[in-house]
């Protein structure tokens, strides 16, 4: 089941917007699977795994099409039966709402819960 942060609009930050403290994204990191963490107090980081690299290649396609339509752009890293993920804002050099709902999105995706 995906969180209900999945379904929270994806907005950029405001102008002059801080990143998030830890003990604002702490909240926010306790709603997402557990495959995600906080590095450094600056991204989100996750590795998705898979069977084969068919199903790795069409996951990482779904959330390339995800970040298009959003306008919100992970790093993503391709490997056979692997697929790590890095989020962040890069124009406030940090942690946003919007990183985690991109990341609870992915949740949903890899859960089958909406990807198509």
């Amino acid at each position: 089941m995906s969180s209900p942060l999945a379904d929270e609009p994806v907005e950029p930050a405001d102008e002059g917007a801080e990143p998030l403290t830890d003990d604002e994204y702490a909240e926010y990191l306790a709603e997402l699977g557990p495959v995600w963490e906080v590095v450094d107090d600056h991204h989100l980081e996750a590795t998705y795994e898979f069977d084969d690299f068919a199903d790795a290649l069409a996951f990482t396609n779904e959330i390339g099409e995800l970040a298009e339509a959003e306008g919100h752009h992970p790093d993503l890293h391709l490997s056979w039966g692997e697929v790590g993920v890095e989020m962040w804002s890069h124009d406030i050099g940090g942690l946003h709402e919007s990183d985690f709902v991109m990341a609870a999105r992915m949740d949903r995706i890899y859960d089958g819960d909406g990807g198509d």
